[in-house]
């Protein structure tokens, strides 16, 4: 049992509560929320959404994004382990860990290039490889020592970066670099340059000052130079504000923002536009001293024909201790008052013509902007806020403008909301249900019809959300074809106002199928059901009668026949004391059979029997009602089990019908349309331990007992195990009352056995000894603060038991040993904390799917590893279309683009066409083959271009010289001229045959930094410098052994010609 154990997230909806930071796909119109304990929630269309699991339980940092239109999503941990998700695959294509803490991250749209800033002031570059999943190290960076130069900053610590942004229009080029220390570098890749350098010394500006107070919503810019703008200021945000590169917005820690004037990649005068003083303008948002930090800053561009300008949306810069606010403000030109000056021109005079503070639903976590495409393009731009607790708003310009013009601060009513296809808080869910279905059975064909014809759009159906979903990214998971679909399973849940929705569970996109309200069944002409709209408490689903109870806290229960046609249909209201009957015309869909109010206790359990002629309910007060469903009629209504009136938590019921009655009383015959051979017994277990055995049809006791405990502990649930009848007979006295009655109640059984569920205790019991009326207990085990248990099934046959600590530890005992089998938790699994009230709300199958709700989460977990019900990854969505990116790419070739020019706060930016879709255009520009050379070699250690001599290149070795070759004898004409040679001066003779008109190759001072000196420090240099004297001494070694080897290969060469000369001697030369 234990190896078919894999506890697994199988359905996940809803944004966790621990959301911190978004990131947006413009491409393909995805949305992904970040948390703080290391999930990613992926949000797309409608029922496209999926949750991200990282292995290690830390949180994100807020550099998270999309590789643009590539399927790829890029995370950072707070352990600067870089992390790249496949949105396809739903899992890590590829990691690293990096060493220092990163401070900056930032992709260059369109490619898999990305740029990582770190604490010491170093920018690198990384690539991601899709054909290989693998994350490169490239060897290109940004030389901190040439940056410091020009800066000026002679500390021997850089100060760390703080913002990463490839500059627009720069086909990859240039990238602008923002230290923390209010430092702003724009670099050149291409060329390995520094082409511009501002700071906080270049503060001679023009600057806003804007009031606090809501009434001044116009200010006009004004000069202003202040002792506080000759600090030093620390940046903590940035973004361009224009879509050529040539405005940058900053956001400082002292709750200033600065729009910088710098060259665009298209300026052919760089030197000028840097020489220049004014050129920076300053927007001050409060007069107060202490200010908030602006930790968000995002720009857009009013592309609507009939307003000009930009608007600008932060978090931040107002006074510390004022109401929380998110704020945008609309800024526009002068053309009167604009001066030109060669290619930049500013603004003498701007004008910020409104102001609106959004005050969040919730407290603000973070904001990304969409530009605004398809049936909403109207020049605009949606603005998606993330608050805590799991909330995510979306407002429209026209939403904005409505909200600026109120009068008193209150929350801005968004044009739409993510909202969860099940929902959890509004209303309120108050009880669930997930039940199985037999998929050849009438129930399924029913509801399969149903899902497949859209009978969703039925007036008993309402839709889901009144505001459309302006995202519509993803491709939703694709369903069977009508005639094949089944529905296998279903979830049940009842709310606050009364009303029970049901959706198919079959796959993990739930479809809602029915609605049931009080305004069907409560709103009875001439008839005033007092409590029929209150919260409902308890819930029963047939499949055999399809057919639904329903019981709330009013004490009421009512019964639906969930596929019912329209025709006239008696409602029957049943209370304590009179039944009545009402015909009323209903629709097709659920129809309001039977209405009983018996007394006002809360109905706490429905229990009904195999084919549902019987339901049990158990009340808060302890009572028991065994309701006919068949005659809507009540059976019998016990006074209270427990001594002390606690709450009925457990209900189980057996009914058999036995051919050969034992005992035919007709002194209580009793005329119901049950057959009068079904038999059965009711268990009943209160909160308070007490366990009661009830003749299933007169309400008899047959016996009670209080389970004895160590400690005192409240009840849970009961399982009655094992299915094979046998008949048996209890002993009953003869002058008993009811002994003619439950003669034949013994349950006919070889083996069966009871399982009682406490919060500290399991106990197993024989159902034999309990019907007796003994405590005899077969096997005991001490449990730690569960509350909540569940059986699970293979092959219909009880295996195993599910139980749920308040500890969030997750059980799985075997049965009927109780040993544990399995161990895992709600952290490990899905990230959550046990809260109050979590097990009310839980439920399950018995094939090891567990429903759970947290908060404003909904999340499946299926137990069994072999099952997969949920037809995973089959049914699950898509978040990359392939057809859209096409699409993308396709029209980014076919279309030339031209840099838009911002009509902002500075004055008379060259006019020029805007493109409203310059920035999804840009994002999903793949044209920059050239990276990849500039990016796979150091900085000035670029591979050159120009020709080289096709010769090849023979490296020599001393080893490879041979000592044996032959000698060559050089005539004596030819040794009499290297005579000469050799007489010639000794520059002459080092210059001879070469050209006397090449010249030195002439190399800037970057490039012979780069190549003597290099990047590393003076430990690295003298590690360099130690190894590459261990090589030489090695090199000297090899020499030295191959000398010997030569004198010993000569000493013994000489040797042997000495004794063939001995030898030789003696013989005369005709004996040779």
């Amino acid at each position: 049992m234990s190896a078919n154990l894999n506890p697994r997230m199988t359905v996940h909806y809803g944004i966790p509560a621990t959301a911190s930071i978004l990131a947006c796909d413009l491409n393909q119109r995805l949305v992904a929320v970040g948390t703080l304990d290391g999930r990613i929630k992926v949000i797309g269309g409608e029922y496209v959404e999926a949750l991200l699991v990282s292995p290690k339980h830390i949180p994100f940092k807020i550099w998270r994004f999309f590789l643009q239109n590539q399927g790829f999503l890029v995370s950072v941990s707070n352990e600067n382990e870089i992390q790249v998700w496949d949105l396809g695959q739903w899992q890590i294509a590829a990691s690293l860990k990096w060493e220092s803490n990163i401070t900056a991250f930032k992709a260059i749209h369109g490619t898999s290039y990305m740029y990582l800033g770190d604490e010491h002031g170093m920018v690198y570059v990384l690539k991601y490889e899709a054909d290989q999943r693998k994350l490169t190290n490239l060897p290109y960076y940004v030389p901190t020592n040439v940056i410091a130069e020009e800066a000026g900053i002679s500390s021997p610590n850089h100060p760390s970066v703080v913002g990463v942004l490839p500059q627009p229009c720069s086909q990859g080029n240039r990238v602008l670099i923002a230290y923390v220390n209010g430092l702003i570098v724009i670099w050149d890749v291409s060329d390995d340059k520094v082409v511009l350098v501002r700071g906080n010394k270049d503060l001679q500006l023009q600057g806003e000052t804007a009031s606090g107070s809501p009434e001044n919503k116009n200010p006009e810019v004004s000069d202003c130079v202040s002792e506080s703008d000759k600090v030093e200021k620390e940046i903590s945000s940035l973004c361009w504000a224009s879509n050529d590169g040539s405005i940058l917005a900053v956001g400082y820690v002292d709750g200033d923002i600065m729009f910088w004037a710098l060259p665009a990649a298209t300026s052919k005068n760089n030197q000028q536009a840097s020489k220049s003083h004014k050129n920076v303008v300053k927007l001050q948002l409060s007069s107060g001293e202490k200010r908030l930090p602006v930790i968000v800053l995002h720009w857009s561009e009013n592309q609507s024909h009939s307003a000009r300008g930009c608007k600008i949306f932060f978090y931040g810069g107002d006074q510390i201790g004022s109401k929380e606010t998110l704020t945008k403000r609309r800024c526009i030109r002068s053309p009167a008052n604009q001066i030109q000056n060669h290619h930049s021109v500013y603004y003498k005079k701007s004008k910020c013509v409104s102001r609106v503070d959004i005050i969040p639903n919730g407290s603000f976590a973070d904001m990304v902007l969409f530009p605004t495409v398809g049936e909403m393009e109207n020049g605009g731009s949606l603005l998606f806020v993330l608050t805590n607790p799991g909330q995510l708003h979306v407002y429209d310009d026209a939403c904005l403008a409505a909200f600026k013009s109120q009068d008193e601060k209150k929350p801005c009513v968004s044009s739409g909301q993510y909202v969860m296809p099940i929902p959890i808080v509004a209303p309120c869910m108050t009880v669930s249900k997930l039940s199985l279905v037999d998929r050849d059975g009438e129930f399924s064909k029913a509801l399969s019809k149903i899902v497949s014809t859209a009978k969703l759009k039925a007036p008993h159906t309402p839709i889901r959300s009144s505001k459309k979903w302006p995202l519509t990214g993803g491709i939703p998971s694709r369903l069977p074809e009508a005639a094949d679909y089944e529905v296998e399973r279903v979830y049940t849940a009842g709310y606050q106002d009364g009303s029970v929705r049901m959706w198919d569970a079959t796959y993990p996109a739930l479809s809602l199928i029915f609605v049931l309200g009080a305004e069907i069944y409560g709103k009875v002409p001439g008839i005033d059901i007092a409590g029929a709209s209150a919260p409902v408490s308890a819930l029963e689903i047939c499949s055999f009668t399809q057919s639904v109870a329903i019981g709330n806290e009013c004490g009421i229960v009512c019964l639906f026949k969930l596929t019912g046609t329209s025709n006239e249909m008696s409602l029957n209201i049943v209370t304590e004391t009179e039944k009545k009957v009402h015909t009323l015309h209903q629709a097709d869909g659920p129809q309001c059979m039977a209405l009983f109010s018996l007394f006002s206790s809360p109905v706490c359990l429905l229990q009904s029997t195999e084919y549902g002629n019987r339901l049990a309910v158990g009340f808060k007060c302890g009572r028991v009602a065994m309701l006919d469903v068949g005659t809507s009629s009540v059976l019998f209504i016990t006074d209270s089990l427990s001594r002390s009136n606690c709450s009925v938590r457990s209900l189980a019921m057996i009914f058999f019908t036995d051919t050969n009655t034992l005992i035919n009383n007709s002194k209580d015959s009793t005329s119901t349309s049950l057959n009068d051979g079904e038999k059965g017994l009711a268990f009943i277990m209160t909160r308070d331990a007490y366990l009661a055995v009830l003749d299933g049809r007169t309400g008899h006791m047959v016996s009670s007992q209080s389970i004895p405990q160590k400690k005192e502990s409240s009840a849970i649930s009961m399982y009655i195990l094992g299915k094979s009848f046998l008949l048996w007979i209890r002993k009953v006295e003869p002058k008993s009352e009811t002994a003619a009655q439950v003669a034949y109640l013994g349950q006919r059984s070889k083996s069966l056995l009871i399982l009682l569920c406490f919060e500290d205790a399991l106990h197993l019991h024989s159902l034999k000894s309990v019907i007796k009326g003994t405590c005899d207990s077969i096997r005991e085990v001490n449990l730690k603060q569960c509350c909540w248990t569940s059986a699970i099934k293979i092959d219909d046959k009880e295996c195993g038991l599910v139980l749920l600590c308040w500890t969030g530890i997750i059980e799985i005992r075997s049965l009927t040993k109780l040993e544990v089998m399995g161990q895992c938790s709600l952290m490990t699994i899905l990230r959550w904390n046990f809260t109050a009230n979590m097990e009310k709300m839980a439920c399950s199958s018995n094939r090891g799917q567990i429903v759970l709700i947290n908060g404003c989460e909904f999340a499946a977990v299926s137990i069994l590893a072999l099952e997969n019900d949920f037809r995973i990854p089959d049914s699950l969505p898509c978040f990359h279309d392939t057809v859209l990116a096409a699409a993308f790419d396709a029209t980014v070739k076919s279309e030339d683009t031209s840099p838009g020019i911002l009509g902002g706060i500075f004055k008379g930016l060259i006019g020029g066409k805007q493109d409203r879709n310059m920035q999804i255009k840009e994002a999903c520009r793949n044209d920059f083959p050239h990276l990849e050379s500039i990016f796979s070699s150091p900085p000035f250690l670029k591979p050159s271009t120009a020709s080289t001599d096709d010769k090849e290149v023979i490296n020599l070795n001393i080893d490879d010289i041979l000592i044996d070759e032959k000698i060559t004898v050089f005539p004596k004409s030819e040794t009499i001229n290297n005579d000469e040679k050799n007489k010639k001066p000794e520059r002459e003779r080092l210059f001879e045959g070469s050209s006397t008109d090449a010249k030195p190759t002439v190399r800037s001072v970057y490039e012979i930094r780069a190549k003597y000196r290099g990047p590393e420090d003076a430990a690295a240099a003298a590690a360099r410098a130690r190894d590459r004297v261990i090589e030489r001494q090695e090199k000297l070694e090899r020499i030295n052994d191959r000398s010997q080897e030569l004198q010993n290969e000569a000493e013994n060469f000489a040797s042997i010609a000495h004794q063939l000369a001995r030898k030789m001697e003696k013989k005369k030369w005709w004996n040779i």
